[in-house]
């Protein structure tokens, strides 16, 4: 058996390789997005294939999935080697969800609140321009049921109803770029909520923000829809500044 590639745990068990795949892929995915696989580490596909018990061919293909999100290269000579932070495919939603999984969560919740601010309170000012009234109409009811949803304490059910209302505000904006960051919206959203980082019961005034950001829409008053949505972003903010702040001296930088 070739020695261990370095911050990769022994698989516990042997499980059928048609479900490995995900599991070996996502076993990677956290170790180098944690820092327990750092930038110039080398992989060994035979090491890769004994500890998971797994085919040549499932860890060829988790290896050309991690390649297409600049996790790793190959190199001649040399091998698959680790690439810095900055050759990753930041975007990505699976990069995303890797990294709220590590111990650079709170970093990764900062860079995504951070973009977040720059695009959604523009998206909400395009969307009040030109959403047409039947769904203007869902955006006021859906901002009732998150309302219903918080006030009850249902978790869950606010999670989604939370990640559909900015899902549905991206869309309206008619811009396909920002459409396409809904994906990475609802990783953060489900990210905070499977990390714990997010208060049980939502604030009223986040509730009432909600609601303001769908009514502006509604009466087509994209100052006060855009106004709104930065101060729920300001309330995000708020909410993460003290974790924020108690782990900004321990928590370990990826690598650059």
């Amino acid at each position: 058996m070739n020695p261990p590639s370095p911050g990769v745990a022994p698989a516990q068990t042997a499980p059928a390789e048609a479900g490995l795949h995900g599991r070996v892929l996502d076993h990677l995915g956290t170790a180098i997005c944690g820092g327990e696989l750092t930038p110039g580490a080398a992989l060994n596909i035979d090491d890769l294939v004994d500890r998971y018990a797994v085919s040549r061919s499932v860890i060829r293909e988790v290896l050309r999935v991690l390649a297409s999100m600049g996790f790793i290269e190959t190199r001649r000579r040399v091998g698959v080697m680790i690439r810095p932070a900055g050759h990753w495919n930041v975007f990505d939603p699976q990069v995303i969800r890797w990294r709220l999984a590590s111990a650079g969560r709170i970093a990764q919740l900062r860079s995504i609140t951070e973009l977040r601010t720059a695009v959604e309170p523009h998206a909400a000012w395009l969307a009040a321009h030109r959403v047409d009234h039947d769904e203007a109409s869902e955006l006021v009811g859906l901002a009732a049921k998150m309302w219903a949803a918080g006030k009850a304490g249902d978790e869950d059910r606010f999670l989604g109803l939370d990640i559909e209302f900015h899902q549905r505000v991206l869309r309206a904006s008619g811009n396909e770029m920002f459409v396409k960051l809904q994906d990475l919206v609802a990783e953060v959203l489900t990210g905070r909520h499977l990390h714990h980082l997010m208060p049980h019961h939502p604030h009223e005034q986040a509730l009432q923000l909600h609601a303001d950001v769908a009514q502006s829409i509604q009466r087509r008053d994209g100052d006060s829809a855009r106004r709104a949505m930065v101060q729920i972003m300001e309330h995000a903010f708020d909410e993460m500044a003290a974790m924020w702040e108690q782990e900004s001296t321990t928590e370990p930088q990826p690598a650059s």
